[in-house]
């Protein structure tokens, strides 16, 4: 019986904390295939003797179809409850991988590529979605754990893949089917749990009744907000061991350190802003997070070696404290179509920025590197000023009806 009871008692949804820890352990086996690739692109012009350009269209070949596509999939989400996509998209994104190191021409490469793109587009607005209605009233705490799941197997992909490439060449890139297709079974045979909850036009059991009006100004504005974040931190990670070596006089192995010490304190502020959003609001972290990072980069430019390292972990805390807000506070503004809104948040908006990169490498070769870091430090001040103009949101009402049958079986007592 899919009825509703008239009677039926709300019931708040509390946090499954084990659906969103599979979750964001999926999330770590999909990105690993991110992390991988620019790892992977010296053994690939090596092999087949590719120009520096034509390994750099092969990051583009993911970049794009990892991204452009994850609002179309978001769209479809919204419109057909599809959990399957996520065990099939993070599978798809690890096999593409894999492929590409047994692929005998650069074409077939970057189909390849192309396609573990297209998986990683797939996985992440569906996984998004569900962590949201798996999450309760700690929405942004939930979701940061996802993020960061995704950021340690970006991490991680580099670190994996580098000697097995060297022992076995290209084709050791097999290894790569290896986490996805044991996390796909892992997610298979979940499947069910991590679908218990629908919105209310599902037809199943337990619903997810959402409550509120779609903002879409607000949500343009809050991208754009994102967009101007991922300018900043895409120019940051791109610059700072160049800055590190030409700048700080420091050596090319600090600035891999200098990297990794970001990376960190961009993990590390992902969860920090989570917590922070859930008790003090989203708005105030997308700002403070924004406000504190023009100030703090400026100290670090005019900083000597030592005292900027010490910076570094402030910094990272800053520019990633909204990573996980953001998404929130999208699907928020469109409580309704929250795939959509996550694959804009999360894909569209980022790669938009990091697109942009370039630009600020040309300010570099003709300018300086100093002035493209400073402007680095200005482009958050814009993102600051635009994200005053964002309304508050506590979270959507999110609560859970249970259907007539299962408030009356005897497993509940009636109750």
């Amino acid at each position: 019986m899919n009825s509703l009871a008239a009677t039926s008692p709300e019931l708040t949804r509390q946090v499954d904390y084990r659906s969103v820890a599979l979750l964001s352990a999926a999330h770590l086996c999909d990105d690993i295939n991110q992390g991988v690739l620019p790892a992977m692109l010296p053994f690939f012009i090596a092999a087949y003797h590719l120009s520096y350009a034509a390994a750099a269209g092969l990051v583009l070949a993911q970049t794009l179809s990892s991204s452009i596509v994850q609002p179309l999939f978001g769209f479809f989400a919204d419109r057909h409850s599809s959990p399957w996509l996520i065990p099939a998209g993070m599978t798809l994104a690890g096999l593409g991988v894999a492929g590409s190191g047994l692929a005998p021409t650069y074409s077939l490469i970057f189909l390849s590529i192309a396609l573990s793109g297209f998986g990683i587009s797939a996985f992440h607005p569906e996984a998004a979605r569900r962590v949201r209605y798996l999450s309760g009233s700690r929405q942004a705490t939930t979701m940061s754990l996802f993020t960061v799941g995704g950021m340690v197997g970006f991490a991680l992909g580099p670190i994996l893949i580098t000697p097995t490439l060297m022992m076995l060449g290209t084709r050791g890139a097999l290894v790569l089917t290896l986490p996805v297709l044991v996390m796909a079974i892992v997610l298979t045979s979940n499947l069910r749990r991590l679908a218990s909850v629908e919105p209310a036009d599902s037809g199943v059991e337990g619903r997810v009744m959402v409550e509120g009006d779609e903002r879409w100004s607000d949500f343009i504005r809050l991208t754009t907000v994102v967009v101007l974040r991922s300018i900043a931190f895409f120019g940051l990670n791109t610059f700072l061991p160049l800055y590190w070596t030409a700048n700080l006089h420091g050596t090319k192995a600090g600035g891999a350190m200098a990297l990794t010490a970001l990376a960190a304190s961009v993990a590390l502020g992902t969860l920090i802003g989570g917590r922070l959003a859930d008790r003090y609001g989203r708005k105030t972290v997308i700002a403070w997070s924004l406000g504190a990072f023009v100030p703090l980069l400026l100290i670090f430019l005019n900083s000597r070696i030592f005292v900027a390292a010490i910076m570094l972990l402030p910094i990272g805390i800053a520019v990633a404290a909204a990573n996980s807000v953001v998404v929130v506070m999208g699907q928020d503004y469109l409580p309704t179509r929250v795939g959509l809104a996550a694959g804009v948040t999360l894909g569209l908006s980022m790669t938009i920025g990091g697109m942009l990169t370039p630009v600020l490498g040309t300010i570099a070769d003709h300018y300086g590197l100093s002035t493209a870091m400073f402007l680095v430090a200005l482009v958050p001040s814009l993102a600051f000023a635009m994200s005053l103009t964002l309304h508050e949101t506590a979270g959507e009402t999110v609560r859970v009806e249970m259907a007539a049958s299962a408030l009356q079986s005897p497993s509940t007592g009636g109750r």
